[in-house]
């Protein structure tokens, strides 16, 4: 019975360890970690730390179209990057399913082994998105109305009276 409550709790855990590995990144070039976030909405802990090699890695997390622009050289798109560093880390929220990546960059001219931890949230509620207009807004959308519903009484009310007038 005790083994079935472990299964039960471990099944609802909604916290999911991507990677925690030391990558080997030559000199400037980058490596990446792919996300299949086909699921639910997620945040994406991302958190790197420079063990040996120049502290200037950067960590970005991108599309799947993005790393392909990047891959040709082109430009391409970035959700969320940190600044050049020896450790940083971020949290976005990823709202849509899709395939993500997240990308380890060492611009620098010495390779660098980097300690990567990535680990996915889908336990987060949703973010309250915005339901009412700001007051300035408001004060537009009734007096736009006031003056579409006024403008077409008065429209109506000559178009009667000429047909009374007849």
């Amino acid at each position: 019975m005790f083994a079935f409550a472990w299964i039960l709790l471990l099944a609802a855990s909604t916290v999911v360890d991507v990677v925690d590995e030391v990558y080997q990144i030559p000199a400037n070039e980058w490596r990446y970690v792919e996300l299949g976030l086909n699921q639910r909405p997620a945040l994406v802990h991302a958190h790197f730390q420079v063990e040996s090699g120049p502290p200037q890695v950067r960590l970005a997390l991108m599309r799947r179209e993005d790393l392909e622009r990047l891959r040709g050289g082109l430009p391409h798109g970035v959700i969320e990057e940190t600044d050049p560093a020896a450790s940083g880390s971020f949290t976005p929220h990823i709202r849509g399913p899709g395939d993500y990546v997240v990308v380890v960059d060492n611009p620098a001219d010495a390779p660098a082994a980097v300690r990567l931890r990535i680990w996915l949230d889908f336990g987060v509620r949703p973010v309250q998105e915005v339901t009412q207009l700001s007051p300035r807004r408001q004060l537009v959308v009734i007096l736009l109305s006031f003056a579409t519903f006024f403008g077409i009484v008065t429209w109506s009310a000559r178009r009667l009276l000429r047909g009374i007038r007849r």
